[in-house]
């Protein structure tokens, strides 16, 4: 009976460190452009422009903190887009709220030591399954469908 336990304890280590170490590689995904940092973020924008998606704000960060607080950081630009019927329907009901914490939606734009311009997001399908509810049903439908087609040209 010690062995069964003791084997059922290892096992639950092994699954609980592996998920430790995947898990952060799955929530957010990274690509890398094959256009300039401007040009990722033009296009971006434009892909977003003309949707029912409404660009919030455009943080040029790197800019900001250097203005700021005269700190240096590689070129970063957060793109924020809101969806006022998905934001409308997440945020009216009460056991979804607390996802507002992520909203409105963001894509990072941001180049890195080596002179490539980068993507990331969140992987809004994995976040809709792990909250499960309206938060699955929106996020991790319409909204994870719709924000792909922003960076489909990543993925060529």
């Amino acid at each position: 009976m010690k062995k069964i336990l003791l084997g059922f304890v290892a096992g639950m280590a092994v699954t609980a460190s592996g998920m430790w170490l995947v898990m952060p590689k799955m929530m957010i995904h990274e690509h890398e452009s094959p256009l300039g940092y401007e040009e990722t973020i033009a296009k971006i924008k434009s892909n977003i422009d003309g949707t029912k998606w409404e660009i919030s704000s455009v943080g040029i960060l790197d800019k900001k903190l250097k203005k700021k607080y005269d700190k240096t950081i590689p070129a970063t630009t957060l793109i924020n887009f809101c969806h006022p019927e998905y934001a409308t329907a997440v945020l009216n009901d009460a056991d979804a709220q607390k996802i507002s914490i992520m909203m409105p939606c963001t894509i990072a734009v941001y180049k890195k030591p080596n002179g490539k311009t980068y993507v990331s997001t969140m992987n809004m399908t994995l976040m809709g399954k792990m909250f499960g509810g309206k938060i699955a049903e929106v996020m991790g439908g319409a909204v994870a469908d719709e924000e792909k087609d922003f960076t489909t040209f990543l993925h060529k």
